[in-house]
């Protein structure tokens, strides 16, 4: 495995007006489509940094990292991924990097397990999207 492929990966948690941000990856990782919206953590960066960055990269949306949720290493991929909850503060989620998105979502606590597991942001997302 290349040191590339083993990095970890730093997920967006962005909650807004009752919805959570989910973005649908061009190519899947197995059978995994619908994703937080994520950076690779570089050398120089926190993993709040890294979500921050991707999410910019990734939908155009700027965010402010609140918290860490949690890590784990993700059943359908293998790789490590740091989840922190994030504060939109400016911009409009758009898919702002076609070469990795396909599509976007706000999706309703309701609708989560259709796109992704919950993993460590359960307990996040059952407060931030029922309360």
């Amino acid at each position: 495995m290349t040191v590339e492929a083993q990095r970890a990966v730093a997920a967006a948690v962005v909650v807004r007006g009752g919805r959570v941000l989910l973005v649908r990856r061009r190519v899947a990782e197995g059978a995994l489509s619908w994703q937080f919206p994520a950076g690779k953590i570089e050398s120089e960066e926190t993993p709040g940094e890294a979500a921050a960055r991707g999410t910019e990269e990734e939908t155009g949306l700027l965010v402010v990292p609140q918290s860490v949720l949690g890590q784990w290493v993700h059943p359908m991929t293998g790789r490590e991924i740091h989840y922190i909850a994030c504060r939109p503060v400016g911009g409009r989620a758009v898919v702002a990097s076609a070469e990795e998105v396909a599509g976007l979502a706000w999706v309703t606590h309701g609708e989560i397990p259709q796109y992704v597991p919950y993993g460590p942001v359960q307990n996040y997302l059952d407060e931030a999207l029922l309360s």
